[in-house]
């Protein structure tokens, strides 16, 4: 079985680059390969224009930071995070100014006399990630690291990682297969399918122009519709219910019925099945209407959404090129 076959992926000096994708879709298996944990049975792997292909990957200007932190519990987080200088024969004064200074940098001064289990998840992440950026590699590797904390850190996290990113300018490469958490830090994402890379775009332009419909799935929810012949995408949020009164010039129409309605706090959820074949969803966010204004399940409703708004999909699950 092949893990990833004939992907070729440039990766800009100082961006924050995630590879986003299902489980088993290649894009870990490609994060090892840059750091040098696999070797890939054909092409090259060029870290500032030097094949580093056969290098080991003690020898990689890289550092990667794995879900599990990999902290050295008997160790006091100082001893943690200057770990890798003291291997490399750093003096004890320029270690102890580059520990104090990465801490500085993971928000986390005052800490150095404390163990690994005395920290809070966030706190043991920032921890792996300060002993990851002490080195000052070219590249940091991030495999899936906020994957184990809770949904409010995480967020938390995300805000603090692309936010340390900028401060340090140095190349992030990260794994998730959370959209949400893509979308938020990345300056540039690659999706990954099935061993192969389906698009590399920004986050703006990979939600609002999906090459194909595994993009456009994959990346938030989507409504693919087929109507003459052309497939194309149109997001929940981009669809309205059209009042009987309201003009219709500038939007696309279609009327259907609603056949479930879910209450999600912010915002409530449709999904209307369309008269002329198809279901869509829709959502409205929840701003106090007057009672009755809202449709409920069994309405026959016209939904409508701006030509803007409709993306062009393929139905392919692969493609053999790379967007640019």
């Amino acid at each position: 079985m092949t893990a990833v076959a004939g992907i070729d992926l440039e990766i800009r000096a100082g961006e924050f680059f995630t590879m986003l994708g299902p489980s088993g879709s290649g894009k870990t298996t490609t994060l090892r390969m840059i750091a040098g944990f696999e070797e890939p049975t054909a092409g090259t792997i060029e870290l500032a224009g030097v094949d580093v292909s056969g290098v080991p990957p003690y020898e990689r200007a890289v550092n990667t930071v794995f879900q599990d932190y990999a902290l050295f519990p008997h160790m006091a987080v100082a001893d943690n995070v200057a770990y890798g200088l003291k291997v490399a024969k750093v003096d004890k004064a320029e270690r102890a100014r580059r520990r104090d200074e990465a801490l500085e940098m993971v928000r986390l001064p005052g800490y150095g006399d404390r163990k690994p289990g005395e920290l809070s998840g966030g706190q043991r992440q920032r921890v792996a990630l300060a002993r990851a950026i002490v080195n000052r590699p070219r590249v940091l590797l991030l495999d899936e690291p906020l994957g184990a904390l809770d949904l409010k850190l995480r967020e938390q996290m995300q805000t603090e990682l692309k936010s340390i990113q900028g401060e340090v300018g140095i190349t992030f490469v990260y794994v998730t297969h959370d959209q949400d958490e893509a979308l938020t830090m990345s300056d540039r994402i690659a999706v990954f399918n099935d061993g192969r890379i389906e698009q590399v775009a920004t986050p703006e332009d990979l939600y609002e122009h999906p090459v194909n419909e595994f993009v456009a799935d994959f990346v938030g929810t989507s409504n693919v519709l087929e109507r003459d012949g052309e497939r194309f995408t149109v997001r929940p949020e981009k669809i309205e219910v059209v009042a009987p009164e309201a003009p219709t010039d500038d939007l696309v129409t279609e009327s259907g019925r609603v056949v479930e309605v879910a209450y999600a706090g912010a915002v409530t959820r449709y999904t209307v099945r369309l008269d002329a074949g198809g279901t869509l969803q829709l959502v409205r966010q929840n701003v106090g209407e007057a009672p009755g204004a809202a449709p409920t399940q069994g309405a026959e409703v016209v939904v409508g959404w701006r030509p803007q708004h409709a993306a062009a999909v393929s139905g392919a699950k692969n493609k053999e090129e790379v967007a640019p």
